[in-house]
């Protein structure tokens, strides 16, 4: 898989709680580069990166991040608000403790709650894989799939692992065909990055593989 294919599938990222403007610009500007989907920004950022790339990168940004345990409201007004900043894409954070609790129907109302806030723009929902059983993914997998949302997404990088190809295989194999699946948290190589796409990612949360298309550059 040539690296462009692999580039054009990157949510490029930089969550840091520490991110400043010039950073955030940085990305944005390697993004428009290298041809990324889109970068995955703080909401904070969000008015300010969408002004700056105009209609030439699409804007993403995460909500309920990265613990999930905002309330309904907080995550709808988060989302709402991200999108009349300009964002293009919203990533949610789903209430783990209600799934872990078998609240099957909050968390399906809340996801379906969180949509349509989005005014249409794609929503990814991030259920934080390492710390839920092999059950609880299935049951996620069929409340996404009944929600509305357009992926699945494995994780926010900032719990105890990230995305593995186990994972992606079990959403590959019980999501509905309509939901696409979102890879992050820890893709370090171009190897990884190309195996989760043949395994079914069609987006991967990273920031690593431009920084690897800045060194073959360089070399």
């Amino acid at each position: 898989m040539e690296l462009k294919e692999i580039l054009s599938k990157c949510d490029h990222t930089l969550l840091s709680p520490a991110a400043t403007w010039d950073e955030i610009k940085q990305i944005c500007d390697d993004g428009i580069k290298y041809g990324t989907a889109s970068v995955c920004i703080p909401a904070s950022f969000v008015g300010r990166a969408k002004e700056y790339v105009g209609d030439k990168l699409a804007i993403c940004t995460v909500i309920g991040f990265p613990n999930g345990y905002d309330t309904t409201a907080a995550k709808c007004f988060e989302a709402n608000d991200a999108v009349r900043n300009g964002a293009d894409e919203i990533d949610m954070v789903i209430n783990i403790g209600a799934l872990k609790d078998k609240d099957y129907s909050f968390v399906l109302d809340e996801i379906k709650a969180v949509k349509a806030h989005c005014e249409g723009r794609l929503l990814k929902v991030i259920i934080e894989t390492c710390l839920l059983t092999r059950e609880e993914k299935i049951r996620m997998c069929s409340i996404v799939s009944e929600s509305g949302a357009d992926y699945i997404k494995t994780s926010t990088g900032f719990s105890t692992g990230g995305a593995t190809f186990e994972d992606i295989e079990l959403f590959a194999e019980h999501v509905a065909p309509h939901v696409k699946i979102k890879a992050a948290g820890g893709i370090s190589s171009l190897e990884d990055a190309e195996k989760f796409i043949n395994l079914g990612a069609s987006r991967l949360g990273t920031s690593r593989i431009v920084k690897i298309a800045k060194q073959l550059e360089n070399n």
